[in-house]
């Protein structure tokens, strides 16, 4: 958390406000937030350029630069990118604050302090692509690419798709939801996943994805949009941290269980 529909829905408020504005300062507050360059040398790198673009891959936010690097930040469980007024008090948890032209403040921070921003060249974005998976609500991502990412793996179905090397994006909440929909226990083997709910399982993640987006992500705790606003999905989700209450299918249960470290959510009945 964040996943896929809550940096999507970051990158297409920045689109609006901050594509075209010229980096004028650049404060970095917490220097283990940088990666790929000292705080000095990102502060440099960055200030007076241009942003001539904003985009999504995966879960990294990404930032263009009219010198041709790119910023890719990764939010990781609680990290936030907000634009403020520079009146507007800086929050203790603020770590890199970018000073625009036209007055405004982009502000990169996370609670936990576990999240990260990159400045990157040509060779990093190609490295930064090539190790993620397909994108799941693009074109590429097709039900026989789905069902060659299947085919053959004795993986458990849930671990596989939190893998971002095959699929880009997904996390335990949509992976939850997407099982669910599609009828799957997130235990079973890859191999053992039919033609049948291979296409259901397909049609599941471009359905909760798409949905989230529209909702503007799922607020649990600590996530915000690019305003500073709550997401609105958490009331449309099905089973995700809905333990105990009814199955909106069959009126069973939810349960919670633990599956590779991760908290999963299943109905017992639905999910066999």
């Amino acid at each position: 958390m964040p996943e896929l529909p809550e940096v999507e829905t970051v990158a297409r408020h920045l689109q609006k406000v901050v594509l075209g504005r010229t980096i004028t300062q650049v404060r970095v507050l917490y220097g283990k937030a940088v990666e790929g360059a000292t705080p000095e040398e990102f502060a440099r790198g960055v200030q007076g350029q241009k942003i001539s673009g904003v985009g999504r891959r995966g879960k990294y936010l990404l930032i263009d630069l009219a010198n041709g690097r790119r910023l890719a930040a990764h939010l990781r469980l609680s990290g936030r990118m907000i634009v403020s007024a520079p009146w507007e008090p800086i929050d203790k948890y603020a770590q890199v604050v970018f000073s625009l032209d036209d007055g405004q403040e982009l502000r990169f921070g996370d609670v936990r302090k576990f999240g990260r921003i990159a400045f990157l060249g040509e060779r990093e974005c190609g490295a930064l692509h090539s190790r993620l998976g397909v994108e799941p609500l693009s074109d590429d991502f097709t039900v026989e690419v789905m069902a060659e990412i299947l085919r053959d793996r004795k993986t458990r179905i849930k671990p596989l798709l939190l893998d971002q090397k095959f699929i880009a994006g997904l996390g335990n909440i949509y992976v939850d939801e997407a099982l669910f929909l599609a009828g799957i226990h997130p235990a079973r083997e890859a191999r053992s996943i039919s033609p049948e709910e291979t296409a259901r399982l397909h049609g599941a993640i471009r359905r909760v994805l798409a949905a989230s987006i529209a909702n503007r992500g799922t607020t649990l705790v600590d996530y915000r949009n690019a305003d500073g606003s709550r997401g609105n999905n958490r009331e449309a989700l099905l089973v995700f941290r809905r333990t105990g209450q009814p199955c909106p299918r069959c009126g069973t249960a939810v349960e919670r269980l633990k599956l590779g470290g991760r908290g999963t959510h299943i109905c017992p009945k639905c999910q066999r």
